[in-house]
């Protein structure tokens, strides 16, 4: 695709800005405000793909939509690990992201990652999940972890290429769908 596109990234996450920032040097990184993100009923890979989806049609109503050449729309959520049907989401605070934490400590989950690219006024949509296992952590670690606040923002409260990388392994699947876009989308992206 090339680096002379102009590319705007619908989400303020420092994560995917950094992955976009590989292929793309000048991309715009600004979020879209009053998007529902209350996942619906159905599985976790329906419930991350239907709010990438809702995050689409939101920056098709952006004014400055027009001034790029591709748009990109992104969601991640977990599944609980007792629960492929649940989803988690990004904690609202502190004792959210705690609960998250020790729920997913010493435990192996499923992370889904949906990515919409918008190119020549066309949406393509992309849902891809991997498998993350996260040693017990031990509740000097857990305190650490709240404290650095490193689980602001992410879904499962945790960042892989964060202060949590130590504690968890990539198992099946791509790092890039963990961090929050679909691998494939990445790769048709370089294209």
């Amino acid at each position: 695709m090339g680096t002379s596109k102009t590319v705007w990234l619908a989400s303020q996450s420092p994560r995917r800005a950094q992955l976009l920032r590989e292929i793309f040097p000048n991309i715009v990184c600004q979020g879209i405000e009053g998007v529902d993100e209350k996942p619906p009923l159905g599985e976790v890979e329906f419930q991350v793909l239907e709010i990438c989806k809702k995050k689409a049609l939101a920056a098709d109503l952006e004014s400055q939509i027009g001034d790029y050449d591709v748009v990109i729309v992104c969601d991640t959520m977990l599944c609980d690990p007792d629960d492929s049907m649940l989803s988690l989401g990004k904690p609202f605070d502190e004792i959210e992201a705690a609960v998250m934490l020790h729920r997913l400590s010493g435990r192996r989950h499923q992370v889904w990652s949906a990515t919409g690219i918008k190119k020549l006024s066309k949406w393509k949509f992309y849902c891809e999940s991997s498998i993350v296992e996260i040693t017990p952590l031990p509740d000097e670690v857990l305190v650490e972890l709240i404290l650095s606040k490193s689980w602001h923002g992410k879904a499962g409260g945790y960042d892989l290429a964060g202060p949590m990388g130590q504690w968890a392994k990539l198992i099946d699947g791509s790092e890039s769908t963990v961090l929050g876009i679909a691998s494939q989308a990445l790769i048709d992206l370089q294209l």
